[in-house]
């Protein structure tokens, strides 16, 4: 008899509870998960929690690929085979719990249950579309919208659940490698943020819906937005006379 049914089995509880081939891993800020060039034997599913997936290239330059919220699905590259190797680091940017399930354990309820296969395949296609976004974000928009994305990301707007507005304790430095700038460019734009009334930032960060509001109609004021621009002042009465004299 199979260990799985359809008549008993159900998704919710499956994800949220350890079992047969399954296993809740409990991971503290910065730790890691799984490592970029290990074996890929397991799929994992964030309980809750915030992480991340980084990749390292040949030349040691990191570089975040996505963060990780709840709900969230990662290390599916197991899936594609045995000996598969991992391409990329998983690893919490705060305390979490993390589902981890063998890959024969995945293939099993894949085959056999036709609710948890849509489900599944469901998350994979709003993946591919949140990569997407995700790299429309990297090229085309400023530090501080990609800023501005994370945060929001974070505090998990968008999803069907009420979002949380005060963020997992999350350092600049962390933030600066996510979007791909520096710590002092951080700074500056959350003390932006926090003046425009965006945020609150007191050791944990707050995020309010008007932060929301701004970007979905790409209304986030442009002013500081980048380095000061050099103005060219109205040339005085003599600095022309000396002009001329140069013509």
């Amino acid at each position: 008899m199979n260990r799985v049914t359809s008549k008993h089995f159900e998704t919710a509880t499956f994800l949220a509870t350890a079992g047969p081939g399954t296993s809740i891993l409990r991971h503290t800020a910065k730790q890691p998960i799984f490592h970029q060039g290990g074996l890929a034997d397991a799929v994992f599913y964030l309980q809750n929690g915030h992480a991340k997936l980084t990749v390292v290239s040949k030349r040691g330059k990191e570089a975040t690929v996505t963060l990780l919220t709840v709900g969230d699905f990662f290390g599916e590259e197991a899936m594609a085979g045995a000996g598969t190797m991992r391409t990329a680091t998983a690893s919490a940017v705060s305390v979490c719990m993390v589902l981890r399930i063998e890959r024969d354990r995945m293939l099993e309820i894949l085959h056999e249950e036709h609710s948890f296969s849509d489900f599944f395949m469901h998350f994979i296609l709003s993946r591919g579309i949140r990569t997407q976004a995700d790299l429309v974000d990297q090229l085309f928009n400023s530090s501080e919208r990609r800023l501005a994305r994370i945060l929001l990301l974070m505090a998990e707007f968008g999803k069907d659940e009420k979002p949380e507005p005060l963020i997992p304790h999350v350092t600049q430095e962390t933030l600066a490698e996510m979007i791909g700038t520096t710590r002092s460019r951080v700074s500056f734009f959350m003390n932006r943020f926090r003046k425009l009334g965006y945020i609150e930032y007191n050791g944990r960060i707050r995020v309010h819906t008007s932060l929301l509001d701004v970007v979905l109609h790409d209304s986030l004021p442009e002013e500081n937005a980048e380095r000061p621009k050099l103005l060219d002042h109205i040339p005085s009465k003599a600095r022309n006379a000396k002009r001329a004299q140069l013509v």
